[in-house]
């Protein structure tokens, strides 16, 4: 098997305001942006090339991959856009400020619906500004209402073993450039992480973790590239 590289996206605008963002498409900050040029450059240095890429719907994510090819010359490389690669959909949560959400109803609440495995946030409210099922690139899809890290790890994949490991199966040099949660669902199938152990896993913005998988993916490394 050849390598697989995963990278979150660079700094969103609402990571940097400290809010949750799920579905709602919101783009790069300028040290968002350097992040990802910053990982572009390191995986030349390196000596990493790629074959295939994958991404989610999500501007940040699209973003941070073009501007990585972009630093790599390999803007040519074919990508293909998934919205199951999508960050998980943080429901009535959506846009809220992190701190202040843990003000008004608590920080064991608020962990509750962070970090629990199968426990998803309020639902949206019908007609919520950050309702994104009219949104042209979701058409046909059934947007959720919420979703638990384990309803996101439900669509996140069945897309892996459909789409992305055939295309590793087939010797291509993988990478996927998503969101913390999607990519936790990878984290969790390939280093097989226990349910409970899963949801405590941190996944730095812009950091290429590489992952060189043996037989039936099974994992011989795993790595930050800066480390190495």
């Amino acid at each position: 098997m050849p390598t697989l590289v995963l990278l979150r996206h660079g700094q969103s605008e609402w990571n940097l305001e400290n809010r949750f963002t799920g579905w709602w498409d919101v783009d790069l900050t300028e040290q968002g942006v350097e992040e990802a040029r910053a990982a572009g450059r390191l995986l030349k240095d390196k000596g990493y090339d790629l074959d295939r890429c994958f991404t989610s719907l999500q501007t940040r994510a699209i973003r941070t991959l073009n501007l990585v090819l972009e630093e790599m010359g390999r803007l040519w490389l074919p990508v293909t856009k998934a919205w199951e690669l999508n960050e998980r959909h943080y429901g009535g949560l959506t846009g809220l400020n992190k701190a202040e959400t843990i003000a008004r109803v608590g920080e064991e609440q608020v962990k509750v619906w962070r970090r629990s495995f199968d426990v998803p946030p309020p639902l949206l409210e019908a007609g919520s500004d950050y309702d994104v099922a009219l949104d042209r690139r979701y058409a046909g899809i059934a947007v959720p209402g919420t979703e638990s890290l384990k309803d996101t790890i439900a669509r996140v994949l069945p897309y892996f073993e459909n789409h992305i490991a055939p295309a590793l199966t087939a010797g291509d040099r993988v990478i996927v450039a998503a969101h913390g949660n999607s990519l936790r669902a990878l984290e969790k199938y390939l280093s097989k992480i226990a349910d409970e152990d899963i949801v405590s896993l941190e996944i730095p913005t812009g950091e290429p973790i590489v992952y060189e998988l043996g037989d039936d993916f099974a994992v011989r490394e795993r790595y930050y590239l800066k480390d190495c």
